[in-house]
């Protein structure tokens, strides 16, 4: 017997004036329900409510009144009830614009498999709509006929943020998202730890962000996680968080002595920090402590209780330091009398499957995708013997030069890049780094190859906090936003107008955007063409 399908709707309603250009919209007489095709869930139900919200907010619907002339109708069409967001999540969409003179409406269909891909063609319609302002009044224009069928290229498309070297808020954090739902963004690669805190309140390790966070108001309780994670949702991405190890940890860690557990981090805050590590202050994970792990399944046991859906999460695993384990009396016992090169990477394998063992003890077992950074453990001399391709994806963060990315593809693992020389939007801040504009960002291409889920822009947080991050990442990351959904075979300067005008959306939208040039080339981009081409 052929199973049902079954159907989730919104309809709503708005009236328009006619004129000779086009179709101009007045926001008013707005009128919205949610009907449900076949009985869907009521999340899902609830899911379509708020986009519809989301695009009444964004068009001011509710400011005006009275109005004349066409009618909009816009229907929301879903055909699974699933909520699920991963990277299998269907997010295709099918947009139709058709205009009845007769009946003086405007028809508008958004159909897609998920409530995501809906998301997306609201997001598409949103800019198939602009406002213009006419006295006191505002009016939007559309096209009298369109038909969009849409779907991304890659399935990962991701920003990283980084609120650990310097804190983040979460409402700052929460305008970041709202970018990525408007660019099609569908992945926060929420770093969330590192050597110089760990602000992340772990319900059963308190002394995690007591010892590490940089103060009891830069932190992050579990119910601010939980709504973070709700809100991203709405906005169609995934937040993958990372705990790094076993480098990058020191502050947060270094409470076990205390707890009688014994140094769960060797090298804390050891100086001179060049000869111990990247960052001061210096900390690694003590793989010769049995403790650490148990501490690892604990923490980790929280971190799943909040992402209950997710099936990724993000190891680090990145600039390991030998010279920090070879510092430790404990370690250099634990390992014996051989101190080659393997030895300690075979000592770094062990910590990782011992950690990866922690996490499946944490999940109950359940499969789950691990990510870890590029690294000497994943030279591709060594990966095979160390990592197995079914449960880690590599990402890699090489410059577009290095072959790194095709020998792991060849090898068989899943690759998310971050191409060094590009992507990396803290890059051109510090040392001698290079800035990488959006032209350089939008026309930076990654491998097609199946196995590459994706790729990611970096806002790495040494120099970025509230008051900059906005600015440092937008509108760069929209120039990987296009790149990552459509991979266009033209180059940056053609999509000039198009991104100056989505720059400017992100603006109206609240975002402290970097303006990307004169105000007046923002304006008439033709009239600035050389000029531009110079930026």
């Amino acid at each position: 017997m052929r199973s049902q399908r079954k159907y989730l709707a919104a309809t709503f309603e708005f009236v328009c004036d006619q004129s000779r250009s086009g179709l101009h919209s007045s926001a008013s007489n707005f009128r919205c329900s949610v009907l449900s095709w076949s009985a869907p869930s009521e999340k899902s139900s609830a899911f379509l409510e708020e986009i519809v919200g989301y695009f009444k907010d964004v068009v001011n619907l509710n400011e005006h009144n009275g109005c004349y002339g066409y009618i909009l109708v816009i229907n929301l069409i879903a055909a699974s009830p699933s909520l699920l967001l991963n990277w299998e999540t269907n997010e295709a969409y099918q947009l139709t614009i058709s205009t009845n003179n007769s009946l003086q409406t405007v028809e508008v269909n958004i159909v897609a498999d998920s409530v995501y891909g809906v998301r997306h063609g609201v997001e598409t319609l949103l800019q198939l709509i602009p406002s213009l302002d006419s006295g006191d009044d505002i009016f939007y224009v559309t096209l009298k006929g369109l038909s969009i069928e849409d779907k991304p290229r890659f399935k990962h498309r991701g920003l990283l943020l980084d609120s650990a070297r310097n804190y983040l808020s979460l409402d700052v954090i929460k305008k970041n998202i709202v970018a990525m739902g408007m660019s099609k963004m569908n992945v926060l690669h929420w770093h969330i730890s590192d050597t110089q805190s760990f602000p992340f309140i772990s319900k059963t390790l308190p002394n995690m962000s007591s010892y590490g966070a940089y103060s009891i108001n830069q932190t992050y309780a579990p119910k601010q996680v939980k709504e973070l994670l709700n809100f991203a949702k709405l906005h169609g991405v995934q937040i993958i968080p990372e705990i790094d190890g076993p480098a990058h940890a020191g502050s947060g860690w270094q409470w076990g002595p205390d707890a009688g557990l014994g140094d769960l981090v060797v090298c804390y805050n050891q100086q001179p920090y060049r000869s111990y590590c990247i960052q001061p202050p210096c900390g690694q994970m003590n793989p010769a402590n049995p403790n650490l792990y148990s501490v690892l399944t604990s923490l980790y046991s929280d971190i799943i209780d909040l992402w209950t859906e997710s099936d990724v999460f993000h190891m680090g695993g990145d600039e390991v330091f030998v010279p920090c384990w070879n510092s430790s009396e404990e370690v250099l016992r634990y390992i014996g009398p051989n101190r080659s090169e393997e030895v300690f990477m075979d000592l770094w394998a062990e910590y990782q499957r011992k950690a990866l063992n922690a996490y499946d003890v944490a999940n109950k077992n359940v499969t789950s995708s691990i990510i870890l950074w590029t690294s000497t453990l994943t030279d591709p001399d060594r990966i095979v013997k160390y990592l197995p391709s079914n449960r880690y994806v590599i990402q890699t963060w090489v410059p577009k030069s290095d072959p790194l990315p095709e020998q792991l593809l060849k090898l068989g693992y899943k690759l998310i890049i971050s191409t060094k020389d590009s992507w990396y939007l803290d890059h051109g801040f510090w040392g001698t780094t290079l800035y990488y504009n959006w032209r350089t960002v939008y026309d930076n291409t990654i491998s097609t190859d199946s196995s590459v889920l994706g790729g990611e822009v970096c806002m790495w947080g040494e120099l970025a906090d509230d008051n900059n991050v906005e600015s440092k990442v937008w509108p760069r990351a929209a120039a990987a936003a296009e790149r990552l959904w459509a991979n266009p075979s033209t180059p940056a300067i053609n999509a000039t107008s198009r991104f100056f005008s989505h720059n400017d959306r992100l603006a109206r939208r609240g975002l402290r955007t970097s303006p990307l040039a004169p105000q007046f080339c923002a304006k008439s981009n033709e009239d600035c063409t050389s000029y531009i081409l110079r930026q």
